[in-house]
């Protein structure tokens, strides 16, 4: 990069600080409200998870009152950390919303530091809620895109955690109606916050679930201090020693302003029907088609082979003896072996199969054995704009099965309705909530004009530990 280099940060600011509820096309909106539903029904059941209990427990020992609460708790604390615990729910068990393209959860940090910002101004607009979302997903989603996920996964970067920050921020200076200058300010502060580590693959550690959590938090940092007028660097995503300069070998500048404003990025973000990586996803959707289709049994089967798309190889399928061998839940949701075996002796794949139990289950041990990891430069030809999957089972006496995904359950091409995804938040939500709480806020949510919404944003940020 150099001073020729276009100033993108101004660009992209410039459009997103502009960014009104009246320009959003009415899909776009019908997204955002969707896509809250999801980071609601996660949020809920993953603020169950013990790595969000100890984020609640190191929230309360700081002793710091405030008017954002704590989702699962009856805990209110200020917004920035009740959005490090929040987000660090919504990811605790891996089914929170990811973009294609960018390879990175959107929901989890725009949502967390959007709730927990309403909170302290319950006057906020519905409409410019949802608008300050949608600018948090574009601007993560779009820097992702730029630094390139695959060369960014290779220098050891977490998307969700550096990428998310710069949105987060960009989310919160909405919220606080700043103006382009010191929005880019509050962004050029973020990237030096913008950081995640993918070491937590090693040990199957929990500090994954914790990075949209630490990007909200960074987020609404960064666009309180941008507010109060502390300075950033005015090129910070394509300056000399910029984000995408230090953060990518390969990175694509031009993604972050091309066809800004013709193509919103929350209509190119996927859910999850799987507690797993979205890398995952496919292959697991291809192996219960054929499980449910065949009637296949596990004793019958002799080889499972799947083709794990290139970006995903490192997560999923490699350190081999890890990916063979998990120990604990966060090593079974990055193990492609797990994911297949689980699938095919249980036709599921959701929270109730990535458990301790199938983990040391010998049968599922055994079903993981047959597992033959390929790379095929098939996949490849549309990644990232799609996810497919390929993958053939063979059984004992001889028969050949095999089936191919494009779309994975749950991609934009291949959606879950409005009453599938209400099905999700029942399942996930009714962990913690009683049926008749669960139906009072799909209601209010699925509204097309939640007029509802700052009460909504308190109610539903406010739930107690019980149910």
């Amino acid at each position: 990069m150099n001073d020729a280099t276009p100033e993108y940060s101004r660009e992209l600011v410039g459009f997103l600080a502009g960014l009104q509820p009246q320009d959003l096309p009415a899909e776009v909106a019908d997204r955002a409200r969707y896509f809250l539903l999801d980071y609601l029904a996660v949020a809920l059941r993953g603020s169950r998870e013990p790595s969000a209990a100890a984020v609640r427990r190191m929230v309360e020992r700081q002793g710091a009152p405030g008017c954002a609460t704590v989702i699962g708790a009856g805990l209110r604390t200020m917004p920035a950390l009740a959005a490090l615990a929040n987000g660090a729910s919504a990811h605790g068990i891996e089914m929170d919303d990811t973009h294609s393209g960018g390879s990175l959860h959107l929901g989890a940090v725009m949502y967390s530091a959007a709730l927990a910002l309403a909170e302290a101004n319950p006057e906020t607009p519905p409409d410019q809620f949802f608008t300050a979302v949608v600018a948090g997903y574009e601007a993560a989603a779009r820097i992702a895109m730029a630094v390139q996920p695959s060369e960014h996964y290779r220098l050891g970067f977490h998307p969700t955690a550096t990428c998310g920050a710069f949105g987060a921020a960009v989310t919160a200076a909405k919220l606080l109606g700043l103006t382009p200058e010191p929005m880019r300010a509050a962004l050029g502060i973020a990237g030096s916050m913008a950081a995640g580590s993918m070491e937590f693959l090693a040990e199957g550690a929990w500090t994954k679930r914790l990075h949209p959590g630490l990007a909200a938090q960074n987020g609404i940092q960064a666009a309180l201090l941008a507010a109060e007028g502390f300075t950033g660097p005015a090129r910070i995503l394509e300056g000399r020693d910029g984000f995408l300069a230090g953060h990518s070998r390969s990175p694509i500048p031009e993604r972050l302003t091309a066809d800004l404003g013709r193509s919103f990025e929350i209509l190119h973000t996927a859910v999850k029907p799987h507690a797993c990586c979205r890398y995952m996803q496919g292959p697991i959707d291809a192996i219960l088609e054929l499980a449910r289709r065949h009637d296949l049994q596990p004793d019958s089967v002799r080889a499972i082979e799947v083709a794990v798309l290139e970006a995903g190889w490192g997560i999923v399928a490699e350190p081999r003896a890890q990916k063979y061998h998990p120990e604990n839940t966060v090593d079974a949701q990055f193990s492609m072996p797990f994911g297949a075996a689980v699938a095919v002796l249980h036709r599921a794949a959701g929270l109730g199969q990535f458990t301790l139990d199938n983990i040391r289950s010998p049968r599922v041990r055994n079903l993981m054995a047959k597992v033959v990891l390929v790379k095929d430069r098939r996949l490849e030809e549309n990644f990232p704009r799609e996810w497919p999957a390929r993958i053939s089972i063979e059984l004992m006496d001889g028969r050949q099965y095999e089936q191919s995904v494009r779309y994975p359950k749950g991609d934009p091409q291949n959606p879950l309705s409005w009453d599938e995804m209400a099905a999700k938040f029942r399942s996930l939500a009714g962990a913690v909530l009683s049926p008749e709480r669960c139906s009072q806020i799909i209601a209010l949510v699925s509204q097309a004009n939640p007029a509802t919404l700052p009460a909504l944003c308190a109610e539903t940020a406010s739930i107690p530990a019980g149910r």
